[in-house]
């Protein structure tokens, strides 16, 4: 049995300007760095760090994984956040502006990815993770949309989730269970540590 504590990275410069990211692909905030830091202080020993290649998450794991001395970082595409088709970069405001009506209607646009297509990659990713690295623990660092596919698939209501905040996964063969989730910047707020 595998089990992987699955984080969202640390704050994008998207995220500071409530843009929906999906697949685009901006860095981390500095304030993305200090949570990383935190939440690296926060965690403990694990067997490998694996993650999505979009910068965010990328950079997250490596700040993460420098701190608890283990690397190198392994990343895989199907880890990456839902493409959020027209939706990428727009503000919820523009996005009720363009699609009056969508977001209260649970509707999406063209282009944004299906939530079974979203969750069979992920699960493909874990079941990768899984085969290389065998029993142990995993640190995969990934984005908000993957943890709420994972969690949907186990029966999970839907609660937003921080940056830095994360939920234990444990994978044996096909069988997924969902673990406590917790903050791994629990108020929110971090030091200056830069």
């Amino acid at each position: 049995m595998t089990r992987m504590l699955v984080i969202r990275h640390g704050q994008s410069e998207w995220n500071a300007a409530g843009r929906w990211q999906g697949r685009a692909d901006p860095p981390l905030t500095d304030e993305g760095r200090r949570q990383a830091k935190v939440a690296a202080g926060a965690l403990g020993a694990f067997d490998a760090v694996v993650a999505s290649p979009l910068l965010r998450a990328a950079e997250t794991a490596t700040i993460v994984a420098e701190h608890l001395g283990i690397g190198p970082v392994l990343t895989d595409t199907d880890l990456m956040e839902r493409d959020a088709g027209e939706w990428q970069g727009l503000t919820r405001p523009q996005i009720q502006d363009g699609w009056p009506g969508f977001l209260d209607d649970g509707l999406r646009p063209p282009g944004y990815e299906p939530g079974d297509a979203m969750l069979a990659r992920v699960l493909a990713a874990l079941g990768r993770i899984s085969e290389r690295l065998g029993d142990g623990e995993v640190l995969v660092v990934s984005h908000g949309g993957v943890v709420y596919a994972l969690e949907e698939a186990c029966g999970e209501p839907w609660r937003r989730l921080p940056n830095l905040g994360a939920r234990w996964f444990e994978l044996s063969g096909d069988d997924l269970t969902a673990g406590p989730r917790i903050d791994l910047v629990p108020d929110g707020t971090v030091p200056n540590l830069l």
